[in-house]
């Protein structure tokens, strides 16, 4: 493997994970904005995240695939561990980044695996498997007006 190829990978790792942590943050807005857990939101994040991918990350296929799955499972992550820092800066009246500071992600982990259902565990693994489908498509070229 070249250099290139290498730091194309690497590149394109790093930007799957900003793009799960981006949607993860966008989830927990909507979340909190309803106040009501939202594990299908998993499906339309999924779609979109390896519409990105697919677009702009890599090219369809299965590294493309990949990295959309992985990038939708983060995000369901990253918004379980932000609800539950939420829970408790609610709780103890601090700040959003307070309580992630004072919790630390051990705590902030095992939290948001205690809030899990098999349902939300259901939807996250749907929107992953969605992910991961829609990033092997071709893509569709539109063919020129005549």
């Amino acid at each position: 493997m070249s250099a290139r190829n290498l730091f194309a990978n690497a590149f394109a790792m790093f930007s799957a994970c900003m793009l799960g942590l981006a949607a993860g943050a966008i989830w927990m807005v909507a979340t909190l904005y309803l106040r009501q857990p939202l594990p299908w939101l998993a499906l339309p994040i999924g779609a979109l995240l390896a519409w990105a991918i697919r677009l702009g990350v890599r090219p369809p296929g299965p590294g493309a695939a990949l990295l959309a799955a992985l990038a939708t499972a983060l995000a369901a992550i990253y918004v379980s561990v932000l609800i539950a820092a939420a829970n408790i800066a609610g709780d103890l009246g601090m700040g959003l980044i307070d309580a992630l500071r004072t919790s630390g992600a051990g705590m902030l982990w095992q939290l948001a695996h205690l809030a899990l259902t098999l349902v939300d565990v259901g939807w996250f693994i749907t929107g992953a498997v969605l992910a991961a489908v829609l990033a092997l498509r071709p893509l569709r070229r539109r063919a020129p007006p005549q």
